[in-house]
């Protein structure tokens, strides 16, 4: 895949997330991601931080300091209406994608 579909799966991924909840900060994204996909998907912080920083001056999420549930200061991120509006956009490329490797692995 090139760096363009993986940073776009990446997104889809760090949206859907957020849009299951109100907000998010980084360490529970990632947590999220892993628990929900069976472990099967692992985000590391060196490609959820600049996707972060990137989606947040995209304007798709947005992103407040406050209190984590164990008291440390953590940035909450959560999507926006510019963000709803991607990760359909996302969705709908993600689902052509899958058809198109189904359709490969059919003849393979």
């Amino acid at each position: 895949m090139a760096k363009n579909d993986l940073q776009g799966t990446l997104d889809l991924l760090i949206l859907k997330s957020l849009a299951q909840t109100s907000s998010m900060h980084g360490y529970g994204i990632v947590l999220h991601i892993e628990k929900v996909s069976g472990e099967l998907l692992r985000i590391e912080e060196g490609s959820l931080y600049p996707a972060l920083h990137r989606m947040e001056q995209n304007v798709w999420i947005r992103s407040t300091w406050a209190l984590t549930e164990t008291n440390r200061r953590a940035k909450f991120y959560s999507l926006t209406p510019t963000g709803r509006k991607q990760l359909a956009i996302a969705e709908k490329s993600w689902e052509q994608t899958v058809k198109g490797v189904q359709a490969v692995m059919r003849f393979a």
